[in-house]
């Protein structure tokens, strides 16, 4: 049977740079589970942060493999492994499918609704790029942002901030937003910030080891050059505020006048890296831990400063629990620091 040496390439934001040669593998079921379980166990960030035994979880899947079993429950076998790291950055990738892990939003509430959110915005709200934006009855300011992935330029920010000036404050709404780019986490909190501001560090994997990391890079927001908003800011928050939503966060926290309303977020602290297997499937993992400011995991959400869930008894009513609290909150402080 034809033989592969396979390798494993990281070039991690320009500062380090490492390839490492690994063993020969078959493209069968057996070896692309070996290359699959190594891949992780050499690569994957959050190992003791979890406590995970990696070894453990080898034993029990190892004896479920067999040469016979069909690509699709294979596929199931494997992304059942994988769903032991309780990581929505983690995927396996083939052409049937993609197996991924959710329980780090499916066991909480929702707090968010499209319908009772149109009672607010209706349809006449104004869009730029990606955020949709109204100024509301009570003089709030109002941005939704759905995804990380939808562009926004500097223009836009520009003149949504320029409308918003008169405002009494301005809620930034992520709920639901399930990530995207990190350079659009820093160019929207430029907008909110006055002096360069340490907001958390970044690790490398330097080695194959679960502890094996670089020091911890610093990572900041600068303020923007353009038009930037002073008075007082809410972001809204809920469980399914993932990954660049959850950087978000992070760095809003360091923002002054800025306070965050609704729930914990889901997390997703991890910088994502892809690699493939011998049949073709890839893997995607978390493989770089982003921390906050103090050095503390993020991986697992952030907490909100003001814990609000949206009431059954709003809901029936057509009332956001969340954005009402909101409200409030910023017609109560209505000041420039």
């Amino acid at each position: 049977m034809k033989k592969y040496i396979y390798y494993l390439c990281l070039f991690p934001v320009l500062f380090f740079a490492s390839c490492f040669h690994e063993e020969e593998y078959d493209n069968t079921k057996r070896d692309n589970f070996e290359l699959l379980w190594k891949t992780m166990d050499e690569k994957y960030c959050f190992f003791d942060y979890k406590n995970i035994d990696w070894d453990e979880v080898y034993t029990r899947y190892s004896n479920r493999i067999s040469e016979d079993m069909s690509q699709e429950a294979f596929f199931d076998v494997l992304g059942e492994m994988l769903a032991e790291l309780k990581d929505g950055h983690v995927n396996l990738i083939a052409n049937h499918n993609i197996s991924r892990y959710w329980k780090w939003f499916e066991d909480y509430p929702d707090n968010f609704d499209e319908k009772i959110q149109k009672n607010y915005i209706g349809t006449d709200y104004l869009i730029a790029g990606g955020m949709k934006y109204k100024i509301l009855e009570d003089n709030i300011g109002y941005i939704y942002y759905e995804s990380f992935s939808s562009g926004v330029g500097e223009a836009n920010l520009d003149q949504i901030l320029s409308r918003m000036s008169i405002c009494n404050g301005i809620i930034i709404d992520i709920r639901n937003n399930g990530g995207g780019l990190l350079t659009n986490v820093e160019k929207i909190a430029g907008r909110f910030f006055e002096e360069k501001t340490l907001v958390g560090y970044i690790m490398y994997k330097t080695g194959k080891g679960h502890n094996s990391f670089s020091e911890p890079y610093p990572r900041y927001i600068s303020p923007s050059s353009r038009v930037r908003y002073q008075k007082n800011v809410v972001v809204l928050t809920n469980r399914s505020c993932y990954s660049a939503a959850n950087d978000f966060v992070n760095a809003m926290t360091y923002a002054p006048n800025v306070t965050i309303i609704g729930d914990k977020t889901g997390g997703g602290s991890g910088l994502p890296f892809s690699s493939e297997l011998m049949n073709g499937w890839s893997v995607r993992f978390s493989s770089s831990p982003m921390l906050n400011a103090s050095k503390e995991q993020i991986e697992f959400g952030i907490d909100p400063d003001i814990k609000v869930d949206m009431a059954s008894e709003d809901i029936l009513l057509g009332i956001d629990t969340i954005l009402e609290t909101a409200r409030i909150f910023l017609n109560k402080n209505n000041y420039i620091n």
